[in-house]
């Protein structure tokens, strides 16, 4: 928005104004300057107030469209340096419905620049909905795909024979599971299952382990529930796979992110959360990125995929630093 500090008299409209400039009628803000008054006015504090109000907001739109386009660029440019690894693998793990797959539509969408919902979810359920062992591509361009994966799995749940099994997804860090796998709840993959990789690569093994969570319910999961995700966090420290966190529903938990989404590094909310979850999984508070995925959206919004990209940055830098120190 251009700021022009212009008179205007009875005779010239704003829509004239408009004209004339060639700005749209609501970036022109009529104002009453101070000059020979010895006090100020609340009324004329506020119409002042009102076009500071936009100059800022203008302002932080513009600078918040170039960071997400800086991003946004980075990710486009990013490529493996280790000959051996086409594609960064990244696992998705953590309770069933906290918006794994979710967050693997709202990456694609970002991407891709319209929402998109390849990775089905279903939000009527607090059981897993994903079943099966599923990689997930990323298009860049006709036939060409972004060098980094995705790997979905069954969630985590509470109680014996339900959820996947600890030990699936020790397997599945290691290359073990070939896609295609359906998770039993009650038994962990044998070696003689078709969906057996024997003699995973490089680019077979999981490259960064990624614990989605939801912010509104994480509190309340139960011990044995964080046990288990304890365990995959500390297998995967063992095999020395980087590990981050996903905060997600970031806008159910906290409202003042609900009205506006860059409230999210202001949230002091959020900021407890995220301490809270740091202290129970054992993450830095660093490693752990609150995100909000698209869900009912029909357009892409700037804010949104910038907190969407921050996360995907720093995971593919997490993951290229692992490859390049095997």
């Amino acid at each position: 928005m251009v700021n022009c500090n212009i008179e205007i008299d009875q005779v010239v409209e704003m829509e004239d104004l408009s004209v004339t400039l060639g700005l749209l009628p609501n970036c022109i803000f009529p104002v009453k300057n101070y000059h020979s008054e010895i006090d100020t006015n609340d009324e004329v504090d506020t119409v002042i107030l009102s076009a500071l109000k936009q100059i800022l907001e203008s302002g932080e739109d513009f600078v918040n469209n170039l960071n997400k386009e800086k991003e946004l660029q980075l990710v486009k440019d990013y490529q493996p340096q280790n000959e051996e690894v086409k594609h960064l693998r990244v696992l998705l793990h953590g309770p069933a419905g906290a918006g794994k797959s979710s967050f693997i539509n709202s990456v694609d969408s970002v991407l891709q620049g319209r929402v998109t919902g390849r990775a089905l979810t279903d939000t009527t359920s607090n059981k897993s909905f994903t079943k099966e062992h599923k990689t997930y591509k990323f298009h860049k361009g006709p036939g060409t795909f972004y060098p980094f994966v995705f790997s979905d799995i069954m969630g985590i749940e509470e109680g014996t024979g339900n959820g996947v099994c600890v030990e699936d997804i020790k397997l599945a860090m290691k290359g073990h599971i070939k896609d295609g796998y359906n998770f039993n709840p009650h038994s962990v993959m044998s070696e003689d299952n078709p969906k057996y990789n024997m003699d995973p690569t490089l680019e077979d093994k999981v490259h960064v382990l990624v614990c989605v969570i939801d912010a509104e319910i994480f509190k309340i999961l139960s011990d044995e529930s964080m046990r288990k995700m304890r365990e995959v966090r500390l297998a995967a420290s063992d095999m020395g796979i980087p590990q981050l966190a996903i905060l997600t529903k970031i806008d159910e938990a906290c409202p003042e992110v609900k009205r506006n989404v860059r409230n999210v590094y202001k949230s002091k909310h959020l900021k407890k959360l995220m301490d809270e979850l740091s202290a129970k999984l054992g993450l830095s508070p660093n490693c752990i990125f609150p995100v909000k995925n698209y869900h009912s959206e029909i357009d892409t919004n700037d804010d949104v995929d910038t907190v969407i990209l921050s996360a995907l940055k720093r995971i593919l830098e997490s993951g290229e630093d692992f490859v390049n120190n095997l």
